[in-house]
Order: structure tokens, then sequence, then C-alpha cells
């Protein structure tokens, strides 16, 4: 039975793909300087009695570099928008124009830089971590399979696959932490 063992290495691939994509939006909502629509992505506004993505409430645009506007459809909601704006930490005071909420960027300082740059460390390790365990799972698929009697060429063979998957997920990582940290001490 276990010599027709072959690990669902797609899976592991695409459980690995799971957690770029993560570290991908997580990079997205740190402030670098320049405007962006994705940072304003985490904030969620408490509209209609439930937690809801501030691009759900009104159309976000980036008129200029440094410059997000937020256009509001419900006069209604204005109020909780700029007050979750206020509260979500990036640090950016909204300014208000009827239904239209501006968000000027301000030039970011070098201590601001170097803690983005801990923050941006700190979601990269998550990753690092994520995509380690998902090796792990691997690799107790492997053992369990060894248990069941498959052969210690096959178990080599497959551990080494896991193993060569994760190495190149981790310097995935290291190289989108190495990109996030040079944009975001670019001045």
């Amino acid at each position: 039975m276990a010599d027709d063992f072959i690990l669902d290495t797609d899976d592991l691939t695409r459980r690995m793909d799971g957690a770029m994509a993560n570290l991908r939006t997580e990079f997205a909502s740190l402030r670098t300087g320049r405007a962006s629509a994705s940072m304003l992505e985490p904030i969620m506004v408490d509209a209609y009695g439930s937690s809801t993505p501030i691009n759900q409430v009104g159309t976000v645009n980036v008129p200029e570099p440094r410059m997000v506007t937020i256009n509001v459809w419900d006069k209604g909601l204005v109020g909780k928008v700029e007050k979750a704006i206020r509260e979500s930490g990036l640090g950016i005071n909204p300014q208000l124009n009827g239904t239209i909420i501006m968000l000027p960027i301000p030039e970011l300082n070098e201590e601001r830089r170097r803690e983005l740059g801990k923050v941006a460390g700190n979601y990269a390790e998550h990753a690092r971590v994520s995509v380690r365990n998902i090796r792990r799972d691997g690799m107790d698929q492997i053992k369990k399979a060894k248990a069941d009697g498959l052969s210690e060429d096959d178990q080599k063979f497959w551990e080494t696959e896991v193993q060569e998957l994760t190495d190149g997920y981790i310097k995935k990582v290291d190289a989108a932490l190495e990109t996030k940290q040079e944009e975001i001490m670019q001045v």
C-alpha cells in the first residue's frame, strides 16, 4: 500500500501560495509615503450593524501621489468612516468635504520608516512560520506513510521534495521583505 504513496505537493504549494498572498496583502497595508488605495483595505467600518470593508461603503480614489479620497455613498456613514480611519493606527488625519473624506499622506520621518521596516519584518516572520507549518504537515504525512510501509528511499525522496519546496518559498518571503523594506526606506 505504501509503495504507491504520492504526496500531494500541489496542495502544499497551494497552501504556501496562500501564505505568500497573505504576506502581500499585509505589505500592501503598510504606508510607504505614497498614496495607495490598498492601504485602506484592512480598515473595517461599523455600517448597518456589521463590520464592512471601507471600499464597500464608498469609492476609494488616489487623485494625486500624496492624497487618497473616499467618496462615501451614504451621508450617515461619513462620521463612522472618519472614526474608523482615525482609530486604524495608520497615522492619517482625515479631512471632511461633504461626503468626500480626504486623506493627505504626510512624509514619513526616519524613525517611522524604521518602525515600518520592523513591522514588515514581523509580517515576513509570520509568513515564514506559516510556510514551515505547511512543511511540517507534509513531513507528518511522509512519516505516517513510512509507518505504513513506505521504503526509506521513497521517504528520503519525498522529504527532499518538501524541503526544496519550503526553501523556495522562504526565499520568496525574504525577497518580498527586502523589496518592501527598500520601498519603505526610499525618501
